[in-house]
């Protein structure tokens, strides 16, 4: 049997996040800096920019993926494993390449680039060991790393993926409320995770039914395990006086949104209270700052001096706020739009970044926990839009009896 390197399997109809003319000014803005920096092809890798320029999020799984983007061509690279799902979820033409000899992805990278050429890669995914294989495959005349170019176009977002994001936010919220709901003394926090994660993904299935349902998840945490903001699940029983941290994280068509908030299991001792109370004020602080000509150093610098004035700065534990678009907990980030003493950016409409304080007091001290709040916010031509609508503060938070 001729077994081919390669084949197009194209089958089913196409269902895309965004209407095609979504992707073709994304392609159209990407070719602009390919023709500055002359790039003859682009090779994307990264889950985020296949998805971006595509609409397809690849499962890899071991196997490498791609998007090659020319001139004139669009084209992801996908494994046989998937059949003509990436095809039926991709923008533009769809290349499967089969296992039956080790780098037949290369093969069919090199169908569409052509050798010799000037490639544009991911220098923030692309492996070494994948670049050894690129420089033999396609013998380029020369490499560039495209990946800062393409993070800045994300970070500017259409008028369709501010509407995908804001609907993300309510889905969010949705989750929060189921949560609230399921907390209660003796509950374990996986219990309390499940109601919040069965929650959204019911929503994001009504109102997007031709969407593929993926990744959403819930982080709620209690007592010592609210210490750090990315800390996972447990099983342990919430108790009264409990500190909590509300997290949820729906996404849909690889768009991530988040809520985040700090509650209690029916009492907060004064200690607590006078930090969350700070805390809170630190959020509403933070969100008058996010306008149009601030950047984001600046705007860190502002929360900084409000903590500091306060003697909390050093129970600060990371930057307040990022970017939010095609992203996840396992792949993907605008690392050029988080509000850090280190990013210049200046902020502009169309930009989507949230607002996150927190404070982490040790174990053993008055007051002891995280803190964290978390809201989303769209920057307008004057100002911003809140996006997110579930309540912050000791008024609403005090759950659980």
């Amino acid at each position: 049997m001729d077994r081919p390197e390669f084949y197009r399997f194209h089958q089913g109809e196409r269902v895309l996040p965004f209407a095609a003319s979504e992707y073709d000014t994304r392609l159209a803005g990407l070719r602009l800096t390919m023709e500055e920096m002359g790039i003859d092809a682009c090779l994307f890798t990264s889950m985020h920019n296949i998805a971006y320029y595509s609409g397809f999020l690849y499962c890899a799984f071991g196997r490498p993926y791609g998007l090659v983007v020319t001139p004139t061509q669009s084209v992801t690279i996908s494994a046989g494993i998937d059949a003509a799902q990436p095809w039926r979820r991709s923008h533009g033409d769809s290349i499967t390449y089969t296992d039956w000899h080790r780098n037949n992805y290369w093969r069919a990278v090199r169908a569409v680039t052509g050798e010799g050429r000037t490639i544009g890669l991911e220098g923030d995914h692309l492996s070494l060991a994948q670049k050894a294989l690129l420089d033999a495959f396609l013998t380029p005349a020369r490499t560039l790393d495209v990946a800062p170019a393409t993070m800045r176009q994300r970070m500017h977002k259409s008028p369709a993926e501010i509407d995908l994001i804001r609907q993300g936010a309510q889905v969010a919220d949705v989750g929060g409320y189921a949560i609230k709901d399921a907390i209660k003394v003796g509950a374990r926090e996986i219990d309390v995770a499940m109601a919040g994660r069965d929650a959204m993904e019911l929503e994001i299935a009504k109102h997007f039914p031709d969407a593929e349902y993926r990744d959403s998840w819930v982080w709620f945490q209690s007592g010592i395990n609210t210490d750090g903001a990315h800390n996972p699940v447990t099983s342990r029983r919430l108790e009264v006086g409990d500190i909590l941290s509300l997290n949820t994280f729906p996404m849909i068509s690889g768009y991530y949104t988040a809520l985040e908030r700090t509650l209690f299991v029916q009492h907060v001792d004064k200690a607590s209270l006078k930090i969350w109370e700070a805390n809170v004020a630190a959020h509403e602080y933070g969100m008058s700052l996010l306008k149009p000509g601030m950047s984001c150093a600046s705007v860190t610098e502002k929360i900084n001096k409000f903590f500091e004035d306060r003697d909390l700065l050093h129970y600060r534990t990371f930057g307040y706020g990022h970017s939010f678009g095609v992203l996840s907990h396992y792949y993907g980030r605008e690392a050029g739009l988080e509000l850090r003493e280190d990013i210049n950016t200046v902020l502009e409409p169309g930009m989507v970044i949230s607002m996150e304080p927190m404070l982490t007091i040790p174990q053993g001290q008055p007051g002891a926990g995280g803190y964290r709040e978390h809201d989303i916010l769209v920057i307008t031509e004057t100002g911003n839009e809140n996006i997110t609508g579930y309540p912050f503060g000791p008024e609403f938070n005090i759950v659980g009896q």
